[in-house]
């Protein structure tokens, strides 16, 4: 089965500061990736080279290629636009916009052009469906999205990343800003999401890393330490680094 993702001697660099160094690394397409490792090892700056939020960033430079569907997301002909609609993005907090629950859904439709309302309609009901979110909304679509509870919010922000139809959804720590209730029923929405989406979601807790993912790789240091299934990561690390993480030693 090919890749959906193709990292290959991927370096990353803001003005002089070395920040991603050498990442080889393939995603498998419909399956949960979690990317784990202490803070400012790199994680959340590699997710971003995914979807090329780096290059908002006045000193950002890279070499090396990434990929998506065996394509060079980094060829000047590549439209970002375009390459944003197809890599969705997640963040830790959730960002709804400052309007009624329908208009965020709908908003990256309109950016892309889509102007038919009943398309519109069809397309928010299908997106609140996936998100788990429609249930509790579904008769207050005109209300603002500023009055939901954060893990609503954060549901409302996965419903419109998947409206405009992305193939893949990055995930920057979704629950970390949300109570347990909350956060189960983001990982289990991931657990729906993957039969349709190619998942990578950056986890502080390893326990949800165990719980969600098929395949995970340790960060340390600007650089993958090892990468492979999770549970055989988490039972048989083969580097003592990635041991000494996964078991509190530091981190």
């Amino acid at each position: 089965m090919p890749y959906r993702l193709e990292v290959e001697n991927l370096n990353v660099y803001f003005g002089e500061s070395h920040i991603l160094k050498d990442i080889n690394i393939n995603i498998n397409n419909n399956m949960v990736t979690s990317l784990i490792g202490p803070s400012g090892c790199g994680k959340s700056t590699f997710i971003r080279t995914l979807n090329r939020m780096n290059d908002t960033i006045p000193t950002f430079k890279k070499d090396g290629t990434v990929l998506l569907d065996g394509k060079d997301i980094y060829d000047p002909n590549v439209d970002v636009v375009d390459l944003r609609k197809k890599v969705g993005m997640v963040f830790q907090k959730p960002n709804p916009f400052p309007k009624s629950i329908f208009d965020n859904v709908a908003y990256g439709l309109g950016i892309h052009g889509v102007n038919d309302k009943d398309i519109i309609s069809k397309k928010v009901e299908e997106s609140l469906k996936a998100a788990a979110l429609w249930d509790e909304v579904k008769d207050k679509l005109e209300m603002s999205a500023m009055g939901l509870s954060g893990g609503q919010q954060q549901r409302l922000c996965i419903a419109r990343t998947i409206a405009v139809e992305p193939e893949v959804i990055l995930m920057d720590e979704p629950c970390s800003a949300l109570d347990p209730i909350s956060t189960t029923k983001i990982e289990d929405l991931i657990h729906k999401l993957k039969n349709d989406y190619t998942i990578i979601i950056v986890t502080h807790n390893m326990q949800q890393a165990t719980r969600v993912s098929k395949c995970t790789a340790f960060f340390l240091h600007g650089e993958i330490v090892e990468s492979g299934l999770t549970d055989k990561l988490f039972m048989e690390p083969v580097d003592k680094r990635t041991e000494d993480y996964i078991t509190g030693r530091f981190g």
